[in-house]
């Protein structure tokens, strides 16, 4: 499909507008709170809650046999709210685990759930419902109308999140020292996980609760590659869901039958990868050049350091010393004809005569502040 013709229509057809603002809107509530899921080590407190969300979803048709997602989305919030509530009070007052209690609560409520939607694909007036599509989202689906209230849910969340910042922060880090502030630890640990399952709910049409916790985990994942800072891995969070999000969009608007909620996933995901390979902060493949400049630096200051022990031992002499003779000081040998080149380009080291060197003026002041600092 013509590029061109594809971003025309991000802007003016209509299905594909209103899909990429929803996918847009999730992945910004998604990423920036996910990022506060993430730092707790309560990645797959997204997971527990998005699979729990499915009993509600049913329950909310059969009470109402109404196919409106503000309502479904209503049961849904119950559902993981409750869940959210059982897991806490496991781990509060048992000797449960926090990973225990999350796999017990995502499988108990996932089974009840599985087992209502079997039951209800059965009744007469639910055969066209398509609570099935929950399970896997339906972005194809989303009406402005939809848009325009996860953007009001979004908003509302996002508010609550900056109101509550400081103590959000507090809780993230160092949740003992808190609770002798006098912090409502409790009260606060119940709201952010609130807000988390205001923003999985958000995005149970468009993604489903499978693959939900992807859009928590994820953008958080991949901003926590580039930063320390908690304010810049929020927003950069907010930032990769929405990219993820409107490039899910296009691709699966690009062609037939491509479902829009696990290209989303996916467009998340080859984020996450290039972030862990090429982060400045913590990418694997920035990580790799660093330890290499840092192994040059040290090696280099090595040799500069036998070329001043050497240049001691004969202080009234103009003379140079052969490579060989370093690399019989060196513990590493094999490096110290590329440290003498990297000396040299330093302006350290100079070479006098034929594999004859020696320190510059410059390459003794710098050596001389070497053994300063040792000191």
């Amino acid at each position: 499909m013509d590029i061109s013709q594809l971003f025309y229509d991000l802007f003016f057809d209509y299905t594909l507008r209103t899909v990429a603002l929803g996918s847009a809107i999730l992945g910004i509530v998604s990423g920036a709170l996910g990022s506060f899921a993430v730092l707790r080590k309560q990645s797959l407190l997204g997971d527990a809650i998005s699979h729990a969300a499915l009993p509600g979803i049913v329950i909310a048709f059969l009470l109402t046999r109404s196919r409106e997602p503000v309502i479904l989305m209503f049961g849904a919030s119950i559902a993981g709210w409750l869940a959210t509530l059982f897991m806490l009070n496991i781990i509060r007052t048992t000797r449960i685990k926090d990973d225990s209690a999350l796999g017990l609560v995502l499988s108990v409520f996932f089974g009840f759930g599985l087992m209502l939607l079997t039951f209800t694909q059965r009744l007469p007036d639910a055969t066209q419902a398509g609570l099935d599509k929950f399970l896997f989202g339906q972005a194809a689906t989303l009406l402005q109308r939809d848009v325009v209230t996860m953007a009001i849910i979004g908003t509302l969340a996002i508010i609550l999140l900056i109101a509550f910042w400081k103590e959000f922060k507090l809780i993230t880090f160092d949740t003992e020292y808190a609770a002798s502030l006098g912090y409502p630890v409790r009260f606060l640990d119940v709201l952010l996980t609130t807000l988390l399952v205001i923003a999985i709910v958000l995005g149970l049409q468009t993604v489903g609760v499978v693959l939900m916790s992807a859009m928590i985990v994820a953008p958080a994942a991949a901003a926590r590659q580039w930063t320390d800072k908690l304010k810049n891995m929020v927003v950069l969070g907010g930032l990769f869901g929405a990219i993820a999000g409107v490039s899910g969009t296009l691709i699966s608007g690009s062609a037939e039958k491509i479902p829009t909620g696990p290209v989303i996933v996916l467009c998340m995901s080859a984020i996450v990868l290039f972030s862990m390979l090429f982060a400045t902060n913590r990418g694997l493949v920035w990580n790799w050049f660093r330890n290499l400049q840092n192994r040059r630096h040290l090696r280099a200051q090595a040799v500069l350091g036998d070329l001043n022990t050497l240049a001691m031992q004969h202080p009234n002499e103009e003379r140079g010393h052969s490579s060989a003779v370093l690399r019989a000081m060196s513990t590493n040998p094999d490096g110290v004809s590329l440290a003498l080149q990297q000396l040299k380009e330093q302006g350290y080291a100079q070479e006098l005569g034929k594999d004859a060197w020696a320190l510059t003026q410059s390459g003794l002041d710098e050596a001389g502040k070497s053994q300063e600092k040792e000191a």
